[in-house]
Formats: structure tokens, C-alpha cells, sequence
């Protein structure tokens, strides 16, 4: 048959036949299923059997953000579930089980992680988790280093490049929304009207746009590895300590950099979000001081996990063992270097994400529900201001330490804008 898009009321008749799914949930008529799609693309809908609980994602062929008028191909189901499958065996357990994929239905069936949240719910709650960094910082190790060269056999990785080379519609969102669209008078773009002034201040920054625009080469360019591609905290699923990276449909080759700048990013903006939320002032510091402390933990769990792959499992074509170990040389300074580099990109994409989620297309949660304009305006700024700190930073920021004083600094002030 022909695409056609899922409802609630087709459920059982377009799934129950398939026995991977049948064995999960139990029998179809007894299914009950509900849609819970709340993102920018795709229909989501959760099935309820006598057995169990599965997710259905199907993906539209249509940006579901702005309509039919912004169409995009359903192939993104394909990259979606093949990153799904290279993700599990880089990070085992770190992604959601896949139990079926359709190619021309553009559907992926999967785990339904219960009682997990969306972690954006979390952060706007002021509900820690034990070990979020880390195992963040776990996750963004072990699939940047193993989707690399510096850890796959060239061919397989070529394969994956070219096959990953097909995303390119959902790459051109990244491209223009990301790098582009923030920095002049997009048709799509939208602020908090109290920002205009600051805007106007970016928009006239030429040497930002150039370092805009230098992110932008290096995400167009340099494909190091297989990246998620939209890792934010909306991506992320959390239960007490465990957490699950979902959504990885913008999946592309790109710069290390990319997916961990963007998470920090996420984390940074729902820290100077916190005031919005706060019942009364100051009730939220120490919330804050939490999520620093998940920032920073992201990071040097991701420096110490890399550096122990680097000594294990390097077996790709960049900096073999034959050029040092065993020559009797230390590898040391090309890992320095190699950090220093992913480190320097972090804070260039990082601070990008923080301006295009707050003057783009897609904003974020904890900014957009702050209720009042003035408020929402004022922590808005703030993070605005530490994102052009940081892409411009980018040779003179040391270590995540001094980001995280910026962020302090920017927060104690009386006003961001």
C-alpha cells in the first residue's frame, strides 16, 4: 500500500499483524493507543496491550511545526532507524530498543521507556538525577569515538558516510536554522519582543556572523564522525539515574564538536531559564548549581571516557599505533590535540545553539514558559550574551570551568538585557 499516515483507530489493523509486535503487546483488540506527539516533525503514539507498551513513531511528510506548506521527505525514518542500530552497539542500553521499522510506512516501533520523562519536564520541575552527566558524558564518548576514524575499518565508515550523505533535507534545516537564520530577519524566526534591542546588537556583530558562519563550514565539511545531530534535553529521557537518548533523525557525518556543544547548550539555557520557574527569588540557586554540575560532569566524563578509548580502541586510520606505541612514542600530544580541537568546536557550536533556540524557528520549553514577557526577556538575554561569549571565546576559553564562570557571571548580574 501507499503512505498513509497512522491513526489511533488504524492502529491495530496496519500493526497487530506483525508478529514482533503482536508477541510485545498482546492481542490488538484489547490495544489501546493514544497519540503524544508534542515535536516539531513526526506523529508519536503510544500502544497499551495486555502484555506490554511500545512506541510508534511515524514520520510525516511534512515539517509538522509549520504545515504542509514546509514539506520534507519521510526518508528521515530510514536515518533515524539505522542510527538507532549503530548508536545501541557503540552505547549499549543508551538508546531505545527498536522492535520493527517499515522503510515505506516511514515508521519505527520501539520501547517505551516508563516511567521515564522528557528531561526538559525535569529541568523546568527542579528535579535532579543522580549521574546525569556521566553517563551523558558516556554516551557522546562512546558513539563519537566509535563512529570515527580513529575506531572503525575505513570502508565500513566510508559506507556509512555515503549512506548518511542522504539526510541531506533534514541537514539543510540544521544549516540555515542553526547557522543562518538567526543572524538576520528570517522569515520563520520569532523572539520575545524585549529582545529586539539585543538582537539588533547581534544581527550588527559582523565577527559573530563570521564565526557563525566558520561553525557552519566545519558542520558542512568535516565529517568526523557519525553525529545524533539534534542532541538537546528534549532528546534525552530520564527515571531517577537512568537516562536514553531518543530522536536521533537528523543523524549526519559531521564535527565531535557538534552533539556535545549542543547538549551543553541545552543545559546552559535551562540554567539561566531557572528564575522564570522559581516560586519566589532565589528559590531556584541551587538547582542551578546542580545543573552546572551536570554540565561540567558531561564534559570531563566525556574527556576521561574518550581518553580511555583512545588508549583501547584506537584501531581506525587516524593516529595509528604503528606512527607511536609501537615505535615506542606516547600518543599523548595527538590526544591533546585531538581534545583541544573537539573543545574548541564545543564552544563554538554551543554558543550557536544558544542563540538560534532563543531568535529561530524552534525555541525551547523552559525559555517559552516562563508566562511573563519581561521575565522570559531577561533570562533569555543572559544565556544570549554567554552564547556570543563562547563563540567568540573560543581560543581563550580554557576549560569547562570557565564556563561555567561565565555562566555565574551572567546570572548574578541585576539585568540581562
Amino acid at each position: 500500500m501507499g503512505y498513509e499516515a497512522l491513526t489511533p483507530g488504524t492502529m491495530a489493523a496496519r500493526l497487530g499483524p506483525l508478529a514482533a509486535i503482536h508477541d510485545h503487546l498482546g492481542d490488538p483488540a484489547q490495544w489501546q493507543v493514544r497519540e503524544v506527539g508534542d515535536g516539531n516533525l513526526n506523529l508519536v503514539f503510544i500502544i497499551d496491550g495486555p502484555l506490554g507498551s511500545l512506541i510508534v513513531k511515524q514520520a510525516l511528510p511534512y515539517v509538522r511545526l509549520v504545515g504542509e506548506s514546509w514539506p520534507l521527505p519521510l526518508k528521515r525514518a530510514y536515518f533515524e532507524y539505522n542510527a538507532l542500530i549503530r548508536q545501541d552497539a557503540r552505547d549499549p542500553g543508551a538508546v531505545p530498543r527498536v522492535f520493527h521499522f517499515d522503510e515505506a510506512q516511514a515508521i519505527v516501533v520501539m520501547e517505551f521507556l516508563t516511567p521515564h520523562v522528557i528531561l526538559r519536564q525535569s529541568l523546568m520541575a527542579g528535579v535532579t538525577h543522580g549521574g546525569l552527566g556521566r553517563r551523558l558524558g558516556e554516551y557522546c564518548a562512546r558513539t563519537l569515538f566509535r563512529g570515527s576514524d580513529l575506531s572503525m575499518k575505513p570502508l565500513d565508515r566510508k559506507a556509512d558516510l555515503a549512506l548518511f550523505a542522504g539526510n541531506g533535507e533534514v541537514c539543510d534545516i540544521t544549516e540555515n536554522l542553526v547557522f543562518t537564520d538567526p543572524y538576520f530577519d528570517a522569515e520563520m524566526n520569532r523572539f520575545t519582543p524585549q529582545l529586539a534591542p539585543l538582537v539588533a546588537e547581534l544581527r550588527a556583530d559582523v565577527a559573530l556572523k563570521v564565526v557563525a558562519q566558520q561553525l557552519k563550514l566545519a558542520f558542512t565539511s568535516r565529517a568526523e564522525t557519525m553525529l545524533h545531530g539534534d542532541l538537546h534535553t528534549g532528546s534525552v529521557m530520564v527515571s531517577g539515574d537512568e537516562a536514553k537518548v531518543i530522536d536521533p533523525e537528523f543523524a549526519t557525518y559531521g564535527p565531535i564538536g557538534f552533539d556535545v556543544g549542543m547538549l551543553l547548550a541545552n543545559f546552559l539555557m535551562a540554567y539561566h531559564a531557572q528564575p522564570g520557574h522559581a516560586e519566589t527569588l532565589g528559590a531556584r540557586a541551587a538547582y542551578q548549581e546542580w545543573i552546572l554540575s551536570v554540565v561540567s560532569d558531561i564534559w570531563t566524563t566525556f574527556e576521561a571516557e574518550f581518553t580511555q578509548l583512545w588508549q583501547t580502541e584506537r584501531s581506525g586510520i587516524l593516529f595509528p599505533a604503528t606512527l607511536f606505541e609501537d615505535q615506542g612514542h606516547s600518543s599523548q600530544p595527538a590526544l591533546r590535540a585531538v581534545l583541544a580541537q573537539i573543545w574548541h568546536d564545543t564552544l563554538g557550536f554551543c554558543g550557536v545553539e544558544m542563540h538560534r533556540r532563543t531568535l529561530g524557528l524552534a525555541h525551547i520549553a523552559e525559555y517559552d514558559r516562563i508566562e511573563d514577557d519581561a521575565r522570559r526577556a531577561d533570562c533569555e538575554a543572559r544565556g544570549l550574551r554567554l552564547g556570543r561569549d563562547l563563540m567568540l571565546g573560543q581560543g581563550q576559553i580554557a576549560d569547562i570551568d570557565a564556563v561555567l564562570g561565565l555562566a555565574r557571571h551572567y546570572n548574578a548580574k541585576d539585568k540581562g538585557l
